[in-house]
């Protein structure tokens, strides 16, 4: 029996018509799987990554967006695209988070929660760093691109506002990778949902509060249920990438694959404008009522914005401990990414955005 990985370059490559990995491929279209519809920030920049890609390649290269899991599920996409089921496609460390170890660190918080700067820090290293990219290849993926939540805040309803940390414990929050496990050591009582039931879930008193991105709440709707946001900017999820099927990407020319991994980048000032621009909007709307509710913004204290942080510390060292195990070098990986995140930061100081220069 031919074994798998055999298997799959010899159905590509017939199904492509080619003699050898590395050729150009003309008039290509790549089938890319989405879990969300095709609506909201992300989104549009997903449409505006293929038109890049189109664009650049001079209509080589193609894609064919599958949205709303009408391809694969979210769940399924990381092993959909490994197999080849589809080429391309975005997946979250936190449904395979062995297999994605690596990519898993952008899930980790911290203090930085800038888009532009945690998009950036995460593009370099995921590109850069060979054990990464090595750890990707393990899953027969390709890292290229990056999307994120944004930092992360407390949207709460009436009479359940989060001043403090101390506020915490008690309330019933819906939260997701670590930041979940943060809040349940700090003496939440989780509620496990998707983000898309979030909004009957405060509405009815099941949650108490939820954690939630300012760029999310106009589309979600949750100003309408909820009377305060805690603003915390408490790092952000970016384990959560644009990955293709490693088969396809070695059959693809130096030029095509420079195109892929170029136009990702581009996107990333566009994506992490819009995700700016609307949060600062939604900011400024909350306190009105035009988007429901007259939603009170809270400051946490930095002391208190401290302690959260200071709480996630034990969830980064068993991060680089878990990939020590693996085989990789975690600490050294670990601080190559926290080097980033501090190199974007001081050149978002010094500069500001690539779009105010």
């Amino acid at each position: 029996m031919m074994p798998k990985k055999s298997l799959r370059t010899a159905l590509l490559a017939a199904s492509l018509g080619l003699a050898s990995a590395g050729h150009a491929v003309a008039g290509l279209t790549l089938r890319y799987a989405e879990g969300t519809p095709n609506r909201g920030t992300r989104a549009d920049a997903v449409q505006h990554f293929a038109e890049l890609v189109e664009q650049k390649s001079g209509g080589e290269l193609k894609l064919d967006i599958h949205w709303g899991g009408a391809l694969l599920k979210y769940s399924a996409i990381m092993d959909g695209v490994a197999s080849g089921t589809a080429d391309m496609g975005a997946v979250l460390a936190a449904y395979q988070p062995q297999e994605l170890k690596g990519l898993s660190i952008g899930d980790l918080p911290l203090a930085h929660s800038d888009p532009w700067v945690g998009l950036h820090a995460m593009y370099d290293l995921m590109t850069g760093n060979e054990q990464i990219r090595a750890s990707m290849a393990a899953q027969d993926l390709v890292y290229l691109g990056n999307f994120t939540t944004t930092g992360v805040q407390f949207e709460c309803t009436a009479g359940n506002e989060i001043r403090s940390v101390a506020d915490i414990a008690g309330k019933r929050i819906r939260a997701s990778v670590t930041y979940a496990k943060v809040l349940d050591d700090l003496g939440a009582n989780l509620v496990n949902m998707t983000y898309g039931d979030i909004y009957q879930a405060l509405d009815t008193g099941l949650a108490d509060c939820n954690s939630g991105y300012f760029y999310a709440m106009r589309a979600f709707k949750t100003p309408e249920v909820t009377a305060s946001v805690t603003q915390v900017d408490w790092g952000q999820i970016m384990g959560f990438a644009m990955v293709m099927n490693r088969y396809m990407w070695e059959d693809l020319s130096n030029e095509q694959q420079r195109v892929l991994l170029d136009s990702a980048e581009e996107m990333i000032d566009q994506y992490a404008r819009r995700l700016i621009e609307e949060s600062e909007g939604v900011r400024a709307a909350l306190p009105t009522g035009e988007l429901g509710n007259k939603v009170e913004i809270i400051r946490m204290a930095p002391e208190e914005r401290q302690r959260l942080i200071d709480a996630s510390g034990q969830y980064i060292q068993q991060w680089i401990r878990e990939m020590d195990a693996a085989g990789f070098d975690g600490q050294g990986i670990w601080n190559e990414y926290t080097e980033l995140l501090a190199k974007y930061e001081q050149e978002r100081e010094a500069r500001g955005y690539p779009w105010q220069r």
